[in-house]
């Protein structure tokens, strides 16, 4: 789990922003989002269930010094906070395989986002109020995206790690031994594939018609699938647009 969600467990009940965001912050007078994406790089990492988004997220943050935020981790830091009132919900939904409502994981992001931003990274796409940010499950939905893009930042890129289902179950299964998630197990992964079918793959194609998505084929060894990442990345930060293949 990154360690910004420890920051951050208690993101849905932060209160107004302060003086030190403005930098990065866009007022209501010139747009509606949060961040400014001019200034704010924020990537979405989409792909099945156990297609591997976290495991190169990983390797992404090392290679270019992103700021790595999982809706999933965000949604079930939640649910086990103390006090939460989205504590039953959010569990409800997950052992369903079902998407948490937008509202609850697009505010939590945003707090997320907004708490790494105060935090004045140093490195390069830090400076001068900037910041880049991998969000590793989202968009589930086409709401979700166009809330995201509306509301919070204008998305630049969504990386598509993609391998058969095959191969996801028998990653998923193998993760399930070790760790203790209530939705690694083949039922509710079925549901997972399901409505990853149905709602996700609408969003691919949604940026896909805009040119944003890079597709990486997820199937190979970890290794090599970080090699073709980290080529793709570098790319669009060298100025490469349109959709890209690797």
């Amino acid at each position: 789990m990154p360690a910004i969600v420890d920051k951050i467990a208690h993101a849905l009940h932060l209160g107004s922003q302060t003086s030190s965001d403005s930098a990065t912050t866009q007022s209501a007078s010139t747009t509606s989002s949060a961040f400014d994406h001019n200034k704010v790089t924020v990537f979405f990492v989409l792909g099945g269930p156990g297609a591997g988004k976290g495991t190169q997220c990983a390797n992404l943050v090392k290679d270019f010094g992103f700021c790595h935020l999982s809706a999933g981790d965000l949604l079930r830091a939640e649910q086990h906070r103390e006090g939460s009132e989205y504590g039953d919900m959010i569990r409800k939904y997950i052992r369903e395989g079902q998407i948490v409502p937008m509202e609850v994981t697009v505010k939590l992001l945003e707090n997320a986002m907004r708490a790494a931003l105060s935090e004045n990274r140093q490195g390069e796409g830090w400076q001068d109020g900037k910041g880049r940010f991998l969000i590793d499950g989202f968009p589930r939905k086409m709401d979700q995206a166009l809330k995201f893009d509306e509301d919070v930042c204008l998305s630049s890129k969504v990386l598509f790690f993609t391998t058969t289902e095959e191969e996801m179950l028998k990653r998923l299964l193998e993760r399930g031994k070790t760790s203790g998630r209530e939705d690694d197990n083949e039922e509710s992964i079925r549901k997972r594939f399901r409505v990853y079918k149905e709602q996700t793959m609408p969003v691919i194609e949604h940026y896909s018609k805009e040119g944003k998505v890079a597709t990486i084929d997820a199937t190979a060894t970890v290794d090599e699938v970080h090699e073709k990442a980290k080529l793709i990345v570098g790319r669009v930060f060298a100025g490469e647009v349109g959709n890209i293949t690797a």
